[in-house]
């Protein structure tokens, strides 16, 4: 069988759980999802509200938990609540192996990828937006690169369901 991975697919953090990223997954994508990457979570960052009815079963069929997180952009009132929605998600190792993904998987999963790469793992501002920029094709996202810059939080963390990738924690 040939196995098609989503439009700007990439894993994030592959060590004791596994983290993806992509764009919105297409029934063609269906069975690499399935068969391959055996996934507990997935996480839709995105301005969309309504699934398809194909991909309400496939998510069903496969008994996985979806977390569906409307954001227009970085510009939107509530958007850092929403992050921090996310990172209580990927925070918590039960929900492994899991993938977050947008509509083409360039901006808004390239903004909070961005943000567990800062927060969660101490990369540079700079390896943050070289990761940016090639997901995103070139386009800038100026508005999203300072949102990840100046972005914090104060989340409170439970220190027994951290995932092993979170190599740092700055709130």
């Amino acid at each position: 069988m040939m196995y098609i991975p989503p439009l700007n697919f990439s894993p994030v953090v592959s060590t004791d759980v596994s983290l993806y990223r992509s764009g919105y997954p297409m029934p063609l994508n269906y069975p690499f999802i399935r068969d391959q990457l055996h996934l507990k979570t997935i996480i839709h960052v995105g301005d969309k509200q309504d699934l398809s009815p194909e991909y309400a079963e496939f998510l069903e069929q496969g008994s996985i938990q979806f977390h569906n997180i409307y954001m227009d952009s970085c510009r939107d009132d509530g958007f850092k609540d929403r992050i921090n929605q996310i990172l209580e998600i990927v925070l918590n190792v039960d929900n492994y192996p899991m993938l977050i993904h947008s509509g083409k998987g360039k901006h808004r999963v390239g903004t909070v990828v961005g943000i567990i790469r800062k927060l969660l793992q101490g990369w540079s501002i700079a390896g943050i937006y070289q990761e940016y920029d090639i997901f995103s094709g070139g386009l800038k996202g100026e508005a999203d690169l300072e949102f990840i810059t100046m972005f914090e939080t104060s989340l409170f963390i439970r220190k027994d369901k951290i995932p092993g990738f979170v190599t740092s924690i700055t709130t």
